[in-house]
């Protein structure tokens, strides 16, 4: 019998890699292998496909049949591959035409009872097989919805494995399959019911998130409990314009590639607000077979937020570090290197000390200094050199509650709009540039070429500097803020006012 072949799509992160998937049936042994780097979960294909294709009504060949996964030296992970194999080995059999099953990708997990269940990573799975020249892909019933997203590929959805070949030739009469139906599930694009004007009495701290969502800066929200923290950080995302066609595209693929089922592209930005007790892999990703994506990872194009953020472990807090230089995301394993994209906009709550009355008016902080030292530490300082904004919230106090109580506060429908105008604002001065938002710039730019401000406004920045008050990135930083400022008050080019506010929100307001 002569080999036959198909087409798989493996992922190493979010990239996709064509597979080669060859079937051959030989003289020898009753035996079935597959071959090319395997993970456990595809080795166990072997069990999956066997019983699939005898309960299909196309039992396997009695003979030896080697099934070869190519590239060799590609990790290979997960059940994706089932379907791609048992099409290769009937193929092989001449159960189903060849030229058909060559001429198609497949993907897609096979149950013991023949079904063709879901699998996780549709979305990029397609995109990868589109990229590569393909135009015809087989995936589950229940991923066809997410994989038509992707245009310019004909997308042939199946129930089961005898669904399959008769879809590729075979002389089969069909036998109705129950597809797999996933439970009710929320939409992703559905937002939080939290106005920004419910937030009273705290206008400044309003001003600041407005100017962090303007310019996509980091925040670090620093007061004691109840002062609205929490509250302020919720509203964030409501303040986000609509995501854009390929970070759209890519947060959906990111949701496809955890699981989750995608029923449409996600359009609004993600918020992800992980507890205090996750571990550095929960974070960023990781896992012991397939790399799973991290709240870090889920989070792009959108908001992480950190609720305590002392709690955390300092060991997990600074592998975002890097992620919040370079945007992108890097789990290095013995034998492949995941990359997952991680420009998400980082979000901080913390109290002043681990009772959190610490400056609270009347009330007695019982840490001592050397405690509140401790705790506030475990906020390297590196991280901290990266976080843009530096927000004290105070309690609201009675006085505020009845001046501002009845007076109609900033809503997030206003708010969102204002931030619109000032990205768009940036969008169009960094026109020609790979950059679109001023926490992008980097700071060679702002400092040497057209975004260069005159030596009279940055002299509050200078001196800071030469005092050592800031390091260079904070320098930098800084400048990225002045610049939303002046977007957001319609001015062309910031100014010393601008830089000086900005320098202001990057020490610590009423630090």
């Amino acid at each position: 019998m002569p080999v036959a072949r198909t087409t798989g799509i493996a992922l190493v992160g979010i990239t996709p890699s064509v597979v080669d998937v060859e079937a051959d049936i030989s003289s020898g042994l009753p035996a079935f292998s597959v071959i090319g780097l395997p993970d456990a979960a595809l080795g166990e294909s072997r069990g999956r496909v066997r019983a699939a294709a005898v309960n299909s009504g196309l039992p396997l060949t009695s003979h030896k049949l080697t099934v070869s996964l190519s590239p060799a030296a590609l990790p290979k992970h997960g059940s994706g591959f089932d379907l791609a194999i048992a099409l290769a080995s009937l193929a092989a059999a001449g159960d189903v035409p060849s030229e058909s099953v060559a001429s198609m990708v497949h993907l897609g997990e096979l149950g013991l009872d023949g079904r063709v269940r879901p699998t996780p990573g549709v979305l990029p799975a397609v995109i990868g097989a589109a990229k590569a020249g393909f135009e015809r892909v087989m995936v589950p019933a229940a991923n066809a919805e997410e994989a038509r997203l992707v245009p310019g590929v004909q997308i042939v959805p199946v129930t089961s494995l005898r669904d399959a070949a008769i879809r590729h030739g075979a002389d089969l009469d069909p036998v109705p399959v129950d597809p797999w139906v996933a439970g009710p599930q929320p939409d992703q694009n559905d937002e939080p019911l939290h106005d920004l004007a419910e937030v009273v009495g705290n206008d400044e701290a309003v001003e600041t998130l407005v100017v962090a969502a303007a310019g996509g800066h980091h925040l670090l929200m620093l007061g004691p409990p109840g002062a609205g923290k929490t509250m302020l950080a919720e509203r964030l995302p409501g303040l986000l314009p609509e995501l854009g066609v390929d970070a759209s595209l890519e947060a959906t693929s990111i949701r496809s590639l955890t699981g989750e089922p995608v029923r449409g592209l996600v359009t609004r930005p993600p918020f992800e607000a992980p507890h205090h007790t996750a571990t550095a892999a929960a974070i960023v990703g990781g896992g012991s077979g397939q790399i799973r994506p991290g709240a870090a990872v889920r989070a792009s194009h959108g908001v992480l937020f950190l609720d305590e953020a002392p709690e955390f472990p300092r060991a997990v807090l600074d592998v975002l570090r890097q992620p919040l230089e370079s945007g992108v995301i890097r789990i290095h394993r013995a034998n492949a290197v995941a990359t997952f994209p991680g420009r998400f906009q980082l979000i901080m709550a913390a109290n002043p000390c681990p009772c959190g009355l610490y400056g609270v008016g009347d009330e007695e902080c019982t840490c001592a200094p050397a405690v509140r030292r401790r705790y506030m530490s475990r906020l390297s300082g590196p991280l901290l050199d990266r976080v843009d904004i530096r927000l004290t919230v105070r309690r609201v106090t009675a006085v505020q509650l009845r001046l501002d109580g009845g007076r109609a506060g900033t809503t997030t429908a206003e708010a969102r709009e204002r931030v619109a105008l000032a990205r768009a604002v940036a969008a169009e001065r960094l026109a020609g540039t790979p950059w679109r938002l001023n926490s992008q710039v980097p700071g060679s730019w702002l400092r040497e070429h057209s975004g260069a401000l005159p030596r009279g406004s940055t002299s509050v920045l200078d001196r800071a500097l030469e005092r050592g008050a800031i390091t260079m990135r904070g320098y930098d930083r800084a400048l990225r803020v002045a610049w939303t400022i002046a977007d957001l008050a319609g001015h062309e080019h910031p100014s010393s006012e601008h830089v000086s506010a900005a320098l202001y929100l990057r020490r610590g307001v009423g630090a």
